[in-house]
């Protein structure tokens, strides 16, 4: 479509708008503040007094962390049937209590999963880290589509390159809300834990960056299509996973923490591994058309391959490699989120057993 002048004048007044809406909600909020009816202020007053007696005696309460219990169980206790197991593990922390009134235990408080985490306590788990290398794995492998997707396009004969960079925005959009969506009925109907849906948007990766590297007629749109949505998932997936396993309060260090694997996750997929075999290959073409501009130097030149700047790539081996590279990655990504799909099956039965019943 050709769009008019006019029209995009009218389209980007309203992205403007559009950006500079949400700074109505504060300014909204300030000047309708209005204060409170005093029937209002006593009853706010009490509740929170309320919560205040029941934190502090919670915290009057001697407390057993899980880690404590986990030390001292014996290792056959796992063996046991459940009502069983229960029931010793309680006459444990029984002890454990009563050894440290006496004095005669330390109880480290420690949290554990589903509670709040500082970002050194949650470097040293290894559900943290099995997430951080999955989205490296994922995430990685789907910035280096979007970084090379020129490149790609028009390795494989496609003159209009714009067309996938929109598609692929719009396609990593609906990967960020359809990835929160559909997570979210995992848990709140299922209990079960949220990664099982980037386990899903790992392997349409895989798919994805295999069609990418077979290259067969149109496969370029559905790669896209894969690639683009998946990679929108891991980023409406994993934060939401971590708030839940390490907790809202230093949410913010262990998402900055998490971001770091996009880049570096680039770093190796387009900066050591897609450009050093793109340039292996388009030189190997050099080499093969050196022969070929002794007896036609016009035409080589007139198809680029003589032009000034850099070498240039043709053809699906530009990728191949690459793209399998990717592909295996991917699978290996999917299985890393398996293993936090059974490391925290229980503490996601726990944290969303009310909402089943």
């Amino acid at each position: 479509m050709q769009l008019s002048d006019n029209v995009v004048g009218i389209l980007t007044v309203l992205l403007l708008i559009l950006l500079v809406l949400p700074i109505m909600i504060p300014v909204t909020l300030t000047l309708s503040s209005k204060t409170q009816h005093p029937i209002e202020e006593a009853l706010l007053f009490e509740s929170s007094k309320g919560e205040t007696s029941t934190s502090q005696e919670k915290e009057d309460q001697p407390e057993v962390i899980l880690s404590e219990v986990e030390e001292e169980k014996p290792k056959d206790i796992d063996s046991l049937p459940p009502s069983e197991r229960r029931k010793r593990i309680a006459e444990l922390q029984t002890k454990l209590v009563q050894a440290a009134a006496r004095g005669g235990v330390r109880i480290r408080r420690k949290p554990h999963r589903g509670e709040n985490f500082t970002l050194m306590q949650a470097l040293v788990k290894a559900d943290f880290w099995l997430i951080w290398c999955s989205l490296l794995l994922g995430s990685g492998s789907g910035l280096t589509v979007i970084d090379n997707l020129g490149q790609m396009s028009q390795a494989v004969g496609f003159k209009d390159v714009h067309i996938f960079v929109s598609l692929t925005s719009i396609w990593n959009f609906l990967g960020r809300v359809g990835g929160g969506y559909f997570s979210e009925i995992i848990i709140r109907e299922h209990a079960y834990p949220r990664h099982i849906a980037l386990v899903i948007a790992q392997i349409l990766m895989a798919v994805g960056h295999f069609l990418f590297a077979m290259a067969w007629p149109r496969t370029m749109y559905i790669g896209t299509f894969l690639v683009g949505l998946g990679y929108g998932a891991h980023w409406a997936i994993v934060p939401a996973a971590v708030s839940e396993l390490f907790g809202v309060k230093h949410f913010g260090a262990m998402y900055n923490f998490l971001t770091v694997a996009n880049p570096t996750g680039s770093l190796i997929f387009s900066g050591l591994i897609a450009s050093n075999l793109y340039d292996y290959e388009a030189e190997k073409q050099a080499q093969g058309h050196q022969i070929t501009a002794l007896t036609s130097p016009r035409l080589l030149h007139n198809m680029g391959f003589l032009a000034d700047g850099p070498l240039k790539c043709e053809g699906a081996v530009c990728f191949f490699v690459s793209s399998l590279i990717m592909s295996a990655f991917c699978v290996v990504g999917a299985g890393l989120s398996l293993m936090v799909v059974y490391r925290t099956k229980r503490v996601y039965t726990q944290l969303y057993r009310s909402n089943r019943t």
